[in-house]
């Protein structure tokens, strides 16, 4: 899959010393990409299918800030924060739409009573996604890891939500009914 040209200059402009940063980045966003375009053209909803792209292309865009040495981040920021670090960068660039994208991708989304209760490094506020855009893009970025090579199964992410709360696998189950192109496995 070919990076889009927004994506790809804001991938280069950050991460032009950080080959290691980059490659976790590149093969990372190639994944979710692959699946949200997927998943976008496939549904019945109307969906912008470029912006699905470039946004999921550019989720993690701030990894580099927070501290992931395993992935070639070096930053001194916890890796929680990225998806609010990448929506200010993104904001930085007029990038308003994406940035939300950023921010609203954690989990299937973070709720101000979530980040209460777990006291995350957060601000307080709702990050849970709303757009179809951002939600299709946070369902992809539930199947692959950065510091795996394969897809994750539907149970496996199942498991993994089930740890913070039945809500939380809710909103997954949902998606998934919705989402499902029949390529997640």
């Amino acid at each position: 899959m070919k990076i889009p040209s927004l994506a790809e200059k804001l991938i280069d402009q950050y991460y032009a010393d950080l080959d290691q940063a980059r490659q976790s980045l590149v093969r990372h966003s190639e994944q979710v990409a692959t699946l949200a375009v997927k998943v976008a053209q496939q549904i019945e909803e109307e969906v912008d299918i470029d912006f699905v792209d470039e946004a999921a292309w550019l989720h993690d865009i701030a990894i580099f800030l927070t501290d992931a040495p395993e992935i070639g981040c070096f930053g001194k920021r916890p890796y929680l924060m990225h998806g609010i670090l990448g929506a200010g960068l993104l904001r930085h660039q007029g990038l308003p739409r994406h940035a939300l994208v950023c921010e609203r991708h954690i989990g299937v989304g973070l709720s101000r009573e979530d980040i209460l209760a777990q006291k995350l490094p957060l601000p307080l506020r709702d990050m849970q996604p709303q757009s179809i855009e951002e939600q299709i893009v946070a369902y992809a970025d539930l199947f692959f890891s950065k510091h795996k090579t394969g897809k994750r199964q539907v149970e496996d992410v199942r498991k993994s939500l089930a740890r913070f709360s039945p809500q939380k696998v809710a909103i997954f189950d949902n998606w998934h009914a919705r989402f499902d192109p029949g390529v997640t496995g």
